[in-house]
C-alpha cells in the first residue's frame, strides 16, 4: 500500500511525503539530490525496499516537487529539518537513511543528530563543500546563481553550507556507512568519496562503479540496490 502525507514543518509550510508500506518497523528513508525530487529512481528504490522488508519513504524537500516553500530559501539546515519532520511523522524504531548527491550530505549530517539511525547509504554524496565552488563564484560575482530549471541560490545558501563541514560528520557519526560512486562523475568527484572513506571513523563500504557518471545507468542502479540490501543484511547479522 502507498500512502501520501503532507508533513507540517516550520513556518506553516508542509513537505510532501510518500510511504510505501511493509509489514515491519524497519524504515528506508530517501533524501533526493539538489535539483531533484522524490519521483523516478526514488520510487523504484522504495519499492525495492518494500520487497526487502523495509517501509520505504520518499519526500520532496521544501522548494522542490510537491512541497511548499521557495528553493532559494532552503539550505542544509532547512533540508535537515524537513528530514527530521518526516522521521517524526512516521515514528520508526529503526531507520536506514539513503541520500543521493546533495541528499547524501543531508543524510550524513542528519544522522549525527537523529536517534534510531542504524546505517547511512549514499550515492555520489557531496562530502566536500568545494563541490559547490563554481556556484559560489557565480553568487559572489552576480549576487545569485540561477539554474536552467529556474531555481536559484544566493549568499544565504553558502552562509548555511559553511556551517556543515564534513569534519562534523567524521567526529560524530558512529553507524555503518555505504558509499557508491561512479568513476566518471563530473559533478561530484569520486576522489571526495575515497577521501571520506579514509576519514570516517566507523565501518565503511565504498563501491566504485567504472565509467558511471553522476546519474547511474539502469544496470548500475540495479547493482546498487542489490549491494545495498545485501550489505544491510550483513550488518544486521
Amino acid at each position: 500500500m502507498v500512502e501520501h502525507h503532507e508533513v507540517p514543518v516550520a513556518g506553516g509550510e508542509s513537505v510532501a511525503a510518500v510511504h510505501h508500506e511493509a509489514p515491519s518497523n524497519r524504515w528506508f528513508v530517501c533524501c533526493h539530490g539538489f535539483l531533484s525530487d522524490k519521483s523516478g529512481s526514488y520510487e523504484r528504490r522504495c519499492r525495492r525496499a518494500v520487497q526487502e522488508g523495509y517501509n520505504g519513504v520518499r519526500f520532496d524537500f521544501r522548494g522542490c516537487g510537491e512541497s511548499d516553500g521557495a528553493f532559494v530559501e532552503q539550505g542544509v539546515s532547512e533540508k535537515i529539518a524537513d528530514l527530521e519532520a518526516v522521521v517524526d511523522d512516521v515514528e520508526p524504531s529503526s531507520i536506514v537513511l539513503f541520500g543521493s548527491s546533495f541528499g547524501g550530505k543531508v543524510a550524513f549530517h542528519a544522522a549525527t543528530g537523529l536517534d534510531r539511525v542504524e546505517a547511512v547509504v549514499t550515492r555520489a554524496p557531496v562530502t566536500d563543500n568545494r563541490a559547490f565552488d563554481n556556484y559560489r563564484s557565480s553568487v559572489a560575482a552576480d549576487g545569485e546563481h540561477r539554474f536552467e530549471t529556474g531555481d536559484r541560490i544566493d549568499d544565504r545558501f553558502f552562509e548555511d553550507l559553511d556551517r556543515y563541514p564534513f569534519d562534523d560528520v567524521v567526529s560524530a557519526l558512529d553507524v555503518p556507512v555505504a558509499i557508491f560512486h561512479g568513476t566518471a562523475d563530473e559533478s561530484v568527484d569520486v576522489d571526495d568519496s575515497i577521501d571520506a572513506t579514509r576519514r570516517l571513523e566507523t565501518d565503511v563500504l565504498l563501491q566504485t562503479f567504472s565509467a558511471e557518471g553522476h546519474r547511474f545507468s539502469a544496470p548500475a542502479e540495479s547493482r546498487l540496490l542489490a549491494l545495498t540490501f545485501d550489505w544491510l543484511e550483513s550488518i544486521r547479522s
